[in-house]
């Protein structure tokens, strides 16, 4: 080799050739390097394993040198164990969202208020890679047949449960896919720590501690309004004697001491995948399983019937849903139960008055507190008591 050829490879690649390459590597892998890609994720070859292979690869179909593969497979592990460009926003603790609306417009909602990232990708060829490789990162299927798609990812952060939305461009307007990502932070806050950050007060905290463990309880409020937040508190207040489970859509709710507690989710089917588990049919199994507390995470469906029976016989129960105000909330449980249900409305509303307290989110606030009094039978309508 002569003198100029080593000082060429020991300067490194371009920063503009390093740029072309790992977007060729990445999309070798999100294609025919996919198996390799996907043994990794499921813990069958190692992290060493899997970059000493990418190495290789890189040496033989790039013909780079020792030292550029090394530089160039570093980066490629940043990309695949990590987010690429959004990494600094996943790492971010004050932001709780971000939202992807193309290549050169990324939202975040930090500390409640929602603005421009400060970051985008180059074009839209290496965001629509990037989409790819996130879908084959979490074993995710965005054929034509799965536009849409949920889907959690568990594993990748120490400090947060990732949440995707995905919509790709068969369903969108514009020619870019959308990808929406909610944090769920694992070490979540509680009650105390929600009293000082200004959620409610500890007046207000210790009356819900009474009622959450004395009678069953409704946590509602719009998108990003704190019920999730409020209900993980809540839930690790449980004394250690009860037995108590939770079904979710994604993996939002965790428990960080209590000894009894169970979790299940749901599990989407599509494509080639027959085999789909939706809350309906995980409620129904929970409610076979002993339990003294069952939690829904959050109510979309059908699943408000099986939580509906059990709060109706007696067993504590606790979920969460959208709604408006507190007293509209009974009203969306029952139009849910109605969906897979023979019962009539009235029937069903008779049977809401299980669900003893309603508790009404805003803003990260707890805004409203009310007392299920009820089913009026001359009115026709729920008793309610405002608490707060």
């Amino acid at each position: 080799m002569t003198e100029q050829n080593e000082t060429a490879d020991s300067a490194g690649i371009p920063k503009a050739d390093l740029t072309e390459l790992l977007g060729r590597l990445v999309e070798d892998y999100s294609a025919r390097k996919q198996p390799s890609l996907i043994q990794m994720k499921k813990g069958l070859i190692s992290r060493e394993s899997f970059l000493g292979e990418a190495v290789q690869y890189v040496r033989l179909t790039y013909g780079v040198s020792p030292e550029q593969a090394r530089e160039l497979t570093g980066l490629f592990e940043q990309y695949i164990f990590g987010y690429s460009r959004i990494s600094p926003l996943i790492d971010d603790r004050e932001i709780s969202d971000i939202r992807i609306v193309s290549h050169d417009n990324i939202r975040v909602k930090r500390q409640g208020r929602r603005m421009d990232a400060g970051i985008r990708f180059q074009s839209e060829r290496e965001y629509r890679q990037f989409v790819d490789y996130v879908a084959t990162k979490n074993q995710v299927n965005i054929s034509n047949l799965n536009a849409i798609q949920r889907f959690t990812d568990s594993d990748s952060h120490p400090e947060f449960i990732l949440r995707f939305t995905v919509s790709m461009p068969l369903v969108n307007t514009y020619s870019e896919p959308y990808l929406c990502i909610r944090k769920v932070p694992r070490d979540f806050p509680e009650m105390e720590e929600l009293i000082r950050r200004g959620m409610l007060d500890q007046e207000l905290a210790e009356l819900l501690i009474c009622r959450f463990r004395g009678g069953s309880t409704l946590i509602c409020g719009g998108n990003s309004s704190g019920k999730t937040t409020l209900l993980n508190a809540l839930k690790e207040t449980l004394p250690d004697d009860m037995a108590i489970l939770v079904t979710q859509q994604a993996d939002e709710l965790t428990t960080k001491r209590h000894p009894d507690m169970m979790f299940l989710h749901s599990l989407p089917g599509g494509g080639e995948c027959q085999v789909s588990y939706d809350l309906k049919n995980i409620s129904i199994a929970g409610l076979t399983m002993d339990v003294d507390f069952f939690i829904v995470g959050e109510v979309k469906g059908e699943e408000a019937l099986y939580l509906l029976n059990a709060a109706y016989t007696g067993q504590l129960c606790a979920a969460t849903l959208h709604a408006p105000s507190a007293d509209r909330a009974v009203d969306k449980l029952v139009d849910y139960a109605m969906y897979g249900s023979r019962y009539a409305r009235e029937e069903l509303m008779k049977m809401m008055e299980c669900f003893t307290t309603v508790v009404f989110m805003e803003k990260y606030r707890v805004k409203q507190v009310f007392v299920n009094r009820g089913w009026n039978r001359e009115t026709r309508e729920m008793d309610y008591e405002r608490l707060y």
